[in-house]
């Protein structure tokens, strides 16, 4: 039946009494819409969840301990219950925006120049400038709602995920859908998404400082029940939200999300208070000294101040552009009062009115917006390639990313593993061949040899000695020592392989999912074992992999013979160092252990390793403790003594976007580094096929090839002035632990280096803290590591790396140029109005060569949408050919301090050059009287000056953002172009937005030349018709002189390329590995050599033409 109340249907089964169903309607009445109840659900139980039983929890939630809720079911109660959030995270306020686009730096100086406008009665000037900042706050919200509807999104697929079951089937799905009675699956490294009631528990331990400020880890009991009064801290039956789990694996019900959770009754306390306001200094006794008022309230206003100009929030090139802001706000004053003193202090309207104009040409209106917009487009692009962005500040700092530490399964390789081949000691070698269908135990055959993998390795051309053997006769074959193979490949991997409608499906790790197809396809798939009414073997206790000793064990109880048995998996050192004997023969008895025989385990881990192959070995023993479920066994003690029982070698095939990849890191000078949990046999063997190791190594020198591969054991057993000392960092660290990650972020630091490290693991997230930039698997990654991480890759793929570092330089080359053009017009403006106060008319007052309207109309309307398609700039072609960037120069380096001067200047000169053509060349040299305020008798020439001087300005600022594009040259921006005079049109449309920016800029110029009255009473000039000429021969200047700048730099350029590199110069034709290990190879003086030698010249030509603006004067 169904109880109906303000909306919220609820559904009781129909043993609930009506007075139970009466008294449950009224509780979640006053749960939802009064406070929190500790240990209470949303859907209001008889006691609180760690009063009840784990199967009453179930039946009052009306939830499913096997398949989980249906699907309808947790959207019904989604919609009921709303959102597992607990608040904080403020949605997009349009009238936020408003205001912030109106309560700003820029636009409260937009506004004081229209309060000046006004007040000295200067009507048109006043209303043209409300007009632009009218205009100015439209487009800004636009595109700031579309930005912040961009960051939305993306936290969204930054939040954290939850497993859970719903119609028998796991899924990951974002925490906020989590709903009360969804099942959910917990293992190591996850944040528990809501309050959890556990119903089953392995080894299960969360971290609950957060809640309880308790620094160790609790041990969870599924069992327990407590009173109902008993404190969150000691709750043992119950995992709480944002907590995380540190050991185990557990499944619960959820029966408390959002702030009904006991972390989000927290955050609603502190949410009340503003953390914007500076706390007051207090004294032990709760009192504090008037002075301590003082500094409280001076740091709550300097604080607010801050963040209103944006020097103290935001990233790092946000502070330093906000800075550049503030800096140019007070120059801009200065020449205002320039402007004052060169016409003495004339209060008069038109002076006031360009002294205000002339600040205002210094202020970069449009900066921080575009740099925003800049951001947010770039974050979509990156979000289009895979790859999530959750730190700001890491968009800045790709593109200067000098090494990537990258881990081998799931990145480099596919993730998709397959059991290869699997030496079993007493009975031989068996192999796998297809590659085809992963999760198909039926698919592909298998071949048998006697021989061990060391011994068929050194005479693999004996092939016929291999014989195919038919499934059915291995399987009437198999006697004990096979079998306790396939039992450990079985009962140790916790995943699933199963099929349905045809399909195979499989559920868990990709190394488990491997051991387990192979082991199905002998029969012995682990729900033969552990499924159905009555059970072969039942799981009594688990102790998942852990990284430290590289292995994991669990413990299961046989039905039949009441016997408990211990399985073990896990990396060759880490379990041979536990085995005490091994089977000789195919029996159940063992022999001891020898060193011989220790050895001959090494060599045929060797012989797999070599192969590429993932090598884990399998050991077993009877147990003859007593061990129940519950009981907190030592390790130790369950993972000794054990039997050796043979070795399986798991195939996971690299990307085939990998080795392109790494290539590209090469060339753009960017070393990568694997660091893997496999065995150095084949992470060496992987590292060289997708290019980290030269396939050359005999030319390496033998100094460096031992410290190009290490193991995490050696690598650490180095002090850190050994490790500074070595002739090259590792490349690939084999046998990695959590600590070997941070020491190498340490090392790479000391050398200067800025490092990217991959993770996915929580004891990942020490090293992805350190890293500059933090790199966690988006598919395979824990919530730990996440959380952890600057970036995320939804797709766990190397090669999303490198496109997030492009994507990166992109971005910082975008920022670099606008910020350029908009500096470099600030410059020219500053130059002509300035030097324009030269120009006196018969009673002493400056004639001004740009009208204050003009001003406003080229910094506002002319340049702003040319500054936003700059912004969206693709990717010049040899981005990827080029060194890292410099963060210690940003982007002001000396190539752009000396682009933004000369085209300034070039730009001011020309202007002033045209106004004094027309008025002294072509005119009668006539500046009249008052012609800054009206068009008055002889006032003519001025005006048509002042108009060529603004066409000038408008084409060269339109103008100069084509050039942008490429800071090497303008009509040859792809060298290796067949379209030799057609190219540029090309490369021109292909920005759109920059495009149709530029034209509309063009077209708008021409109503304010020629339309009455608002040419003469609003802009101050009049349409001209011969002073075209002047124009179009100025352009044709401008372009000559930008031109002649960027072939200057292309010949300094071209002698530091060839005085700082010598013959070396033919980089880009030499072989990849010649490039990335010249430094470490001898190559013999061969023809390869000469033939390198001989194109210096030609490639250092093609060099110089790349449009690389990453090639900088500092070198």
């Amino acid at each position: 039946m169904f109880y109906q109340r303000r909306g919220f249907a609820l559904c009781f089964s129909k043993h609930h009494h009506f007075e139970s169903i009466l008294t449950m309607a009224k509780k979640k009445e006053v749960n939802l819409f009064g406070s929190h109840v500790s240990g209470q659900s949303t859907w209001p139980l008889s006691r609180p969840a760690h009063a009840l039983t784990t199967d009453q929890v179930i039946e009052e939630l009306e939830a499913d301990a096997l398949n989980g809720l249906t699907i309808s079911v947790a959207e019904q109660r989604l919609q009921d219950y709303g959102k597992n959030d607990i608040g904080g995270t403020e949605c997009v306020s349009p009238l936020k925006i408003i205001v912030a686009q109106i309560a700003n730096a820029m636009a409260l100086v937009l506004i004081m120049a229209m309060a000046v406008s006004f007040g000295v009665k200067a009507w048109i000037e006043g209303s043209v400038v409300a007009a632009v900042i009218m205009l100015n706050v439209v487009v800004g919200f636009f595109q700031e709602y579309s930005a912040e509807k961009t960051m939305d999104s993306l936290r969204s697929l930054s939040s954290p995920t939850a497993n859970v079951v719903r119609d028998g089937n796991a899924a990951a799905i974002p925490s906020p859908d989590i709903v009360v009675g969804d099942l959910v699956e917990l293992k190591t490294g996850d944040t528990v998404p809501a309050d959890i009631r556990i119903i089953e528990a392995v080894n299960f331990e969360t971290d609950e400082a957060l809640l309880t400020g308790e620094s160790l880890p609790v041990r969870k009991d599924e069992k327990a029940t407590f009173d109902d009064a008993t404190g969150p801290g000691d709750r043992l039956n119950v995992a709480y939200s944002s907590s995380t789990v540190t050991k185990g694996r557990a499944k619960g019900i959820v029966f408390a999300i959002g702030t009904c959770t006991e972390i989000g009754a927290i955050a609603n306390a502190l949410r009340k208070k503003d953390p914007k306001i500076r706390q007051v200094k207090r004294k032990d006794d709760g009192s504090a000294r008037p002075i301590r008022y003082l500094e409280a309230y001076t740091l709550t206003f300097t604080d607010a101040l801050g963040r209103f100009l944006g020097v103290n929030s935001g990233t790092a090139l946000q502070k330093k552009l906000s800075r550049l802001a503030v800096l140019l706000f007070f120059i801009a004053v200065l020449f205002a009062i320039v402007v004052l003193g060169a016409n003495r202090f004339d209060t008069r309207e038109e002076v006031v009115i360009y002294a205000v104009a002339t600040g205002l040409s210094m202020i970069p209106a449009s900066l921080v917006v575009v740099l925003t917009i800049t951001m947010a487009a770039g974050i979509k692009r990156m979000v289009q390639r895979s790859v999530i962005v959750r730190n700001l500040r890491s968009l800045e700092t790709l593109g200067a990313v000098t090494d990537i530490c990258s881990d081998k399964t799931g990145t480099l390789t596919q993730g998709k593993m397959v059991a290869k081949r699997a030496w079993v000691p007493a009975m031989g070698t068996y192999t796998v061949d297809t590659l085809l269908e992963p999760f198909n135990p039926t698919a592909g055959e298998i071949y048998f040899d006697s021989r061990q993998p060391y011994q068929a390795e050194l005479k693999r051309d004996v092939a016929e000695q291999i014989t195919a053997v038919q499934l059915s006769q291995l399987l009437s074959n198999s006697k004990a020592a096979l079998t306790d193979y396939l039992r450990v490949a079985s009962l140790a991997s916790l995943a699933t392989v199963t099929q349905k409608d045809d399909v195979w499906r499989a559920r868990g790790d990709p190394t488990e999912i491997a051991i387990q197809v192979f082991a199905s396809r002998f029969g012995c798939n682990r729900l033969k074992f552990t499924n159905g009414q009555n059970p072969e073997w039942t799981q009594v206790a688990e102790f998942p992999f852990d990284s430290d000793v590289k292995r994991m064990s669990v413990v299961f109880k046989n039905e039949r013979i009441s016997e408990l048995s211990v399985f073990t998996k896990g990396a060759v050192e880490g379990v041979i160092g536990t085995c005490v004997d091994c089977c000789e023969d195919d029996s159940h008895d063992t022999v001891a252990m020898t060193d011989e025989f220790r050895q001959e385990i090494m060599k045929n881990t060797e012989a797999l390793a070599g192969m590429g192959l993932r090598v884990l070995a399998f050991a077993s023993k009877r147990y003859d403790g007593r061990l129940e479920k519950s009981d907190e066994a030592g390790r130790n003690a369950v993972e000794s003594d054990l039997t050796f029982r043979g070795l399986i070698g798991l195939y996971d095939p690299p990307r085939a976007e990998s080795a392109p990849a790494v290539r590209s890191c090469h060339e753009a000078g960017i070393a990568v580094h694997m660091l893997t949990g496999d065995h150095p046999e084949t992470a060496k063997a992987i590292a060289m096929e997708v290019g980290i190791l030269p396939t050359r190594m005999e030319l390496v020198r033998r100094d460096v090839a031992d410290a190009m591969v290490m193991t995490a054991s050696k690598f650490d057993a180095l002090t850190d002035d050994q490790v500074d000392d070595l002739p090259v960092l590792p490349l690939v660290i084999a046998r990695c632990a959590p600590n070997t990650k941070v020491r190498m972020i340490e090392a790479l630091h000391r050398r200067g280096k800025f490092c990217a490290m991959t993770g996915d693991g929580a004891n990942d997230s020490p090293s992805l803290r350190r890293a500059d930039v933090g790199i966690a698997m988006g598919q395979a990654g824990s919530d730990v590591a996440k959380d952890a991480s600057d970036v995320v890759l939804a797709d766990d793929n190397f090669a999303s790396i490198v496109a997030a570092i492009e994507e990166g330089r992109r971005i910082f080359d975008n920022i670099q140029t606008f910020v350029l053009h908009v500096l470099a017009e600030n410059i020219a403006q500053a130059g002509i109005l300035l030097i324009g106060l030269a120009f006196k008319d018969a009673r002493g007052l400056s004639v001004f060569p740009l009208s204050p309207v003009e001003i406003v109309w080229i910094v506002m309307i002319t340049s702003g949408m040319p500054d936003m398609g700059l912004g969206f700039e693709r990717a010049v072609p040899d981005i990827m050919s080029r060194p890292p960037q410099n963060l210690k120069t940003g982007i002001f380096d000396m190539e752009f301090l000396a682009e933004m001067v000369v085209y300034g200047v070039w730009i001011a000169a020309l202007c002033l050059a045209s106004f004094c053509l027309v008025l002294y060349g072509f005119g009668d040299s006539n500046l009249g009287e008052d012609c800054n305020e009206y068009l008055g008798d002889g006032c003519d020439t001025v005006f048509r000056a002042r108009a060529t001087t603004f066409a000038c300005l408008t084409w060269f600022v339109l103008f100069l953002a084509w050039e942008m594009v490429d800071r090497r040259r303008f009509f040859r921006m792809q060298p290796g172009s067949k379209k030799y005079f057609t190219q540029w049109m090309h490369d021109l449309w292909r920005n759109n937005f920059l495009f149709w920016a530029i034209v509309t800029g063009f077209l708008t110029m021409f109503p304010v030349l020629y339309i009455p009255v608002l040419n003469t009473a609003v802009f101050k000039h009049t349409g001209i018709s011969w002073e075209w000429g002047i124009v179009f021969f100025a352009a044709a200047l401008f372009f000559a002189g930008v031109e002649a700048w960027k072939f200057a730099k292309r010949l300094f350029f071209r002698r530091m390329l060839r005085r700082d590199v010598g013959a070396s110069a033919a980089w880009k034709d030499q072989d990849i590995e010649h490039r990335a290990f010249v430094q470490y190879i001898s190559f013999s003086a061969s023809s390869e050599e000469k033939q390198n030698k001989d194109k210096v010249e030609r490639n250092v030509n093609d060099y110089e033409g790349t449009g690389s603006p990453g090639v900088r004067m500092t070198g």
